[in-house]
């Protein structure tokens, strides 16, 4: 049966115990897909809040997500971590369904639910991150030398015994960071990693996410577009449909990259020549689903 990963998978011919020369690329073109998506339509029980997206993120990418508000950005990524289940179409994370991946996907919310009055430290905090691993019982000895490992990957080395209260809003993103990071995920999912920090931790932070996408695939919804094109190797626009840019390329078929306010090397995208920064809806919106129903 054909994957989800856009790589034309086909049926293997064999001869014996050997593949053909076409199916071992296909197995290693999927081998690099962190996330693929193809023909997803969904709806909340009324009007589809997104309708034929397909698209593949490649391992070690770093993705920004953008879109308006209400264009579906959030629900993507709820598809995704396996919150929702699509009405149609398929999408497999690192080659399985979403739900059997959560353990794999570390997840850094918008907003951080913290009572200033706890006295917890940072290590502390961090290791909340590792509760999912326990069975019974307290922290081991290796959940503490993973969340330490952690702290120090955010450049947070020498804060363990400091209080989360005294920290910035800089400093307290990088521990929320650190403790998606403390079970070692492959993918990191990230709600407006940026929004309450002012534009020099801004910077830091993007060239903290470029260090860790040497390592792991990060996807990241933001409304910064200055500084996402600048800093990401991928950018899908989502507004009902969606379309993956990969920033490196520059250009492809559907889209054509203008100056952006006329700032250095920044670029802006325009989808099927409408000036946007999200593919412009059009006829694309009533076009027959795709995908498989999964409501049959």
């Amino acid at each position: 049966m054909e994957g989800c990963c856009n790589c034309h998978h086909s049926h293997e011919h064999t001869h014996g115990t050997s593949k053909s020369h076409n199916g071992a690329a296909n197995e290693a073109a999927a081998h690099d897909c962190a996330v693929c998506v193809r023909d997803v339509c969904f709806s909340y029980n009324g009007p589809e809040v997104l309708h034929n997206v397909s698209f593949v993120i490649p391992k070690k990418s770093l993705v920004a997500v953008i879109g308006p508000n209400g264009g579906g950005k959030t629900t993507l990524l709820r598809l995704l971590l396996g919150d929702l289940k699509p009405r149609y179409g398929k999408i497999e994370i690192l080659g399985k369904q979403p739900s059997q991946q959560r353990s794999r996907i570390g997840l850094v919310p918008q907003q951080i639910n913290f009572d200033d009055q706890f006295p917890i430290s940072v290590l502390e905090a961090v290791m909340t991150g590792r509760v999912g691993t326990r069975v019974f019982g307290g922290f081991s000895k290796a959940d503490k030398d993973a969340a330490i490992a952690a702290i120090k990957k955010v450049g947070l080395e020498g804060f363990e015994k400091k209080r989360f209260s005294e920290l910035s809003g800089g400093q307290r993103q990088r521990v929320m960071i650190a403790r998606a990071l403390s079970n070692d995920p492959d993918l990191l999912f990230l709600d407006e990693p940026t929004a309450n920090v002012d534009s020099v931790t801004e910077l830091e932070l993007f060239k903290l996410f470029q260090e860790l996408a040497k390592e792991k695939t990060l996807i990241m919804v933001s409304h910064n577009v200055h500084v996402v094109i600048t800093h990401s190797s991928h950018l899908l626009c989502v507004n009902r449909t969606a379309h993956l840019h990969d920033l490196a390329a520059g250009m492809d078929v559907d889209t054509e990259l203008i100056p952006l306010n006329n700032i250095g090397d920044i670029k802006s995208f325009v989808h099927e020549h409408t000036p946007s920064h999200v593919h412009h809806l059009m006829e694309a919106l009533y076009k027959p689903h795709s995908g498989e129903n999964h409501n049959d």
